[in-house]
This record gives C-alpha cells, structure tokens and sequence, in this order.
C-alpha cells in the first residue's frame, strides 16, 4: 500500500546524490523537464525515478517514442535491474517488438497526426492511473509539431493532464531544437540538464545543473555524476559552510621527536599541512611519519595516492621501518590508489566525504596535489574546489596532509600552483649539495596555529625511517639548492645512524 503524497512534497529520485543537491527529491505532482544531448544519461535517470516509486508500491509508467521496450529491458539488464512493476507504453513500429504479447498499441508516431499521438497517451495514462511518468521524448512531439506555437499548446496540454491526475512526470528532451528551451523551461516546475564533457586525454566527465526548481533552495552550480553498472550516482558539489563538527583542538605528535620540536610540536588537528619539493626529496616518507603515529594511536586514516601504485606505497613505506600492512588489515588504513585521467571532482570529493563521515578517519593524505591539479585540468575554478574541500576536512577536525611536487630537482625551483594560502602549516623539502654529496634539508615557512622553529636542518632517510639534524648555521643558501660553505660542517648528519637511534632525531657529527 502506498503512502499518501501531498501535493509538491519532496519524493525520492532514486539516483544517489541526486535528492541532496534538490533539496529533497522532485516536487510530487508536478512537470520536471530533463534536458541533454543524446547519450547524456536522461533514459537512465528516468528509469532510476520509476524504479524507486515502483520499490515504494507506486504505478509506474514509461511512455516512449523513441526507444522500444526491448531497448529499455535491454539497458535494465546491462545494469543488472529489474522493470518488474513500471508499465512502458511505446508508438514505435511493431516490427522492432517480435514478442506478440509486446505488440498491443503499437503505432509509428510519424503515421499519426500529433493530436493522435497525444490522445493515445493520455489514454493510457488514465488505463494506469500512475503516480510517477517518464516522457521520451519530447522532441518527437516537437517535430510533429512543426511549429512552436503548436508545439508548447501541446505540452501545455500534456503538462495539465498530468496534474489532474496527480502524477509526478519527467519529460525528457534532447536538445534538437535550442530555439524551444524556454517554452519548454517556462512550463517545467523544474528544469535539469545533463552534460558530457570529453578531456584531450581520458574518460569522458559528466556533470548536471539544476537550472530552476520553484519555490525549492535547491544546490545549485555543476555537480558531476557517473554511470555506471548500476546507474547514475550523483556527486553534489561539496560546500564546507554549515559542515563544523565539534571536535577538541590539540596538537597530534609524530614518529620523529625532533621533527615535532621543529613543527612546535606536531600537527595540529583540524589544519592542513603542505609537504613541497622536488621529486624524491622524502615527501611521502615525513607524511607516513605522521600517519603512521596517528595509526598506532588507533586513528583511522584515508591515503589517496595519485602518483603510486598501492603495492609499491607499502613496499615504500616498510623500506623506512614504516610498515603498513597490519593497519591496512584490521581497516585502520584506507590507500586508495587514484586514476587522474578518470577521476571528477565530484568523485574525489565523495571519496573523501564518505571516509569522513562513514568511516571515522581523522587523517587524510594526498599524494600528490601534482596529480590531483593533473586530474581536474580544465576546472576553472580549482583552486576554489581546493579551498572548499580542505576546508571541509578542517571543519570536521581532519589532520590533512597535502603533497606538492614542484618542478626542478636543484636550485631554482617551479610550483604547478599556489596552494600555500589554503594551507595552514607549510614544509619546504630541498635537496642541497656539500662537499661532491648530495644532502637534504627543509625547514617550516609558516603555522598558523602556533609558533615554530625558523631553522633549516638537514634530514636523512634510511631503513631505520627519518633522522632530523641539528640547524644547519654554517651555509648559507641551503634552500636554494646550492648553498655557500660558512663554517665548520659539525652539524651535518653522518651517512649512517648509531644503533637505536633512527627515530629519535639524534644528531651525529661527520667530517
């Protein structure tokens, strides 16, 4: 027994995501114009609305002039649905239906005057008496209008038919006719356009705009959405405002004691910490020392690696005394390895919403923001999407550890964008050279939760995981990669660390 709907009440889409950016769901009993180019995704969003009534006991009805029932069984079983319970009426030759018991009112809308194509609609509507409609197309209805005059009294009339009989109904058109938009969006309670949008290199991106909804605050601007086996989800545009959770501010240690003295003490929750440098400079290795601290703390933790595969990540991270297995066994520890060319924003974004709030985790690390900028090439506004997702993860007391690889290996070094003002805490990594080796070296350029050293010490990677020396007062120009002699070399770090001593932060003399 179905549940009495009032009149505009929020019903279900039955597309994930889809009910968040409407406020709710669609508007009961009233006309919903679904508009995109052929291949957009309209078909199976239309399906997903009829499923999700027929789930509740509602009469279903998709009326179709443009594909046959066969193609709409044949598109449920590729996503592995059932259209148990939806009615489909189509005005398609009866030659593309070979099952007799398929072949009752079939008639090729193009031998039919349009009053007759309407008519035997509306017939069919009332013979079902549906609460939810899907309408395919409405540019066949347009061509037979062959005027647009005609053509919006014949919505018109469609549009009121429906709502005497209480039916929430999506009409689905194809864009054909550009000039018709706005007869068409001056009559839909709302209006949605699905786009596809194919990159220079990788899987095409989809994404919606909710261009009007009466009388609904609804979430407006480009939201991507997949299809997949299984149908659409949609992935709504992450907005930190109004997302604070209450969580107690304090500052989390790591591995490393002297790399905690350097940062006053650790990472504070809810900031956001930048890792910059070249490539191979030991990035990812002071990221793990945090993460890994956070793991034997019992925290949970999200890695969405863009450069690495997941095998090589935690062969990596046991080659530095940094295991990770065992964590990633008892589901501590997510790594998630990332495609940049087949990965939206909006995907990313629910990767990471869904680790948060589901799972629990406290600490997120991206590696590298050099793939993740790589992926979402041809955003306008990515630094703005930036903003808004560390933000989000601030606001939910997430230590968030962003890995930035800049261009060059010595010397003058490029960034491929400036995040620093996002971020809260920033480590430079450099590599520097002395006496024929090559040394590295980073220092903390700002934080703005609390004091830090302004030194610049020298680190060193080995089995035994990451050793921070002393500051390095006798060069000058370290940062620059080729630093000038002042002094004595007492402060470097020796090649190889004393035993116990490759997690303390110890400082070792060398010649």
């Amino acid at each position: 027994m179905t549940a009495t709907i009032t009149d505009a009440e929020p019903i279900a889409s039955g597309v994930p995501g889809l009910d968040h950016i409407l406020n709710g769901g669609y508007a009961a009993q009233r006309a919903h114009l679904i508009e995109g180019r052929p291949g957009s995704g309209k078909t199976t969003l239309g399906l997903q609305f009829l499923m999700a009534g027929a789930r509740l006991g509602e009469r279903t009805l998709y009326i179709t002039l443009s594909e046959s029932r066969r193609e709409l069984l044949s598109v449920a079983e590729r996503h592995g649905w059932s259209l148990d319970g939806i009615d489909i009426y189509e005005l398609v030759p009866p030659e593309l239906s070979r099952d007799a018991e398929l072949q009752q009112s079939l008639v090729h809308s193009s031998d039919l005057e349009l009053g007759e194509t309407v008519r035997m609609a509306l017939v069919e509507i009332e013979r079902v008496s549906p609460t939810r409609v899907v309408f395919d197309s409405l540019s066949d209805i347009r061509l037979l209008s062959q005027g647009s005059l005609r053509y919006r009294r014949q919505v018109l009339a469609l549009k009121s038919y429906f709502l005497l009989n209480d039916a929430t109904v999506l009409m689905l058109d194809d864009l054909s006719a550009r000039d018709d938009n706005l007869n068409l969006h001056s009559l839909s309670h709302s209006v949605i356009r699905l786009e596809q949008v194919t990159p220079d290199y990788g899987a095409g991106r989809r994404r919606l705009n909710v261009i009007k909804m009466r009388g609904t605050r609804y979430l407006g601007g480009y939201h991507d959405f997949t299809i997949e086996k299984g149908g659409m989800r949609a992935f709504p545009r992450l907005v930190a405002a109004g997302q604070h959770t209450v969580f107690t501010p304090e500052t989390v240690p790591g591995k490393v004691p002297e790399l905690d003295r350097l940062l006053g003490g650790g990472l504070d929750r809810g900031t956001t910490t930048l890792l910059m440098g070249p490539s191979g400079v030991g990035k990812s290795t002071l990221a793990l020392s945090y993460l890994v601290a956070g793991l034997e703390r019992g925290e949970r933790a999200l890695v969405l690696s863009f450069d690495e595969t997941v095998g090589i990540f935690m062969r990596r991270a046991a080659g530095v005394g940094m295991a990770l297995e065992g964590h990633v066994a008892d589901g501590r520890l997510k790594i998630t390895q990332i495609d940049p060319a087949d990965v939206s924003q909006g995907d990313f974004g629910a990767r990471i919403r869904d680790a948060v709030e589901n799972e629990g985790c406290r600490i997120v690390v991206v590696d590298s923001l050099t793939g993740y900028m790589s992926a979402m090439t041809g955003q306008p506004a990515l630094l703005l999407q930036t903003h808004e997702l560390v933000t989000y993860l601030n606001q939910h007391g997430v230590v968030t550890i962003l890995i930035l690889a800049q261009h060059g290996m010595v010397a003058r070094m490029d960034t491929p964008v400036d995040v620093t003002y996002v971020s809260d805490t920033v480590v430079m990594l450099r590599f520097f050279e002395t006496s024929g080796r090559v040394r590295r070296a980073l220092s903390v350029l700002k934080k703005r939760t609390g004091p830090h050293e302004d030194t610049i010490r020298e680190y060193r990677i080995d089995r035994g995981g990451l050793r921070v020396g002393a500051a390095l007062t006798g060069f000058r120009g370290v940062l620059t990669g080729v630093p000038t002699f002042a002094g004595d070399r007492s402060d470097l770090l020796t090649e190889k660390p004393e035993a116990g001593a490759s997690l303390t932060g110890e400082t070792h003399a060398g010649s």
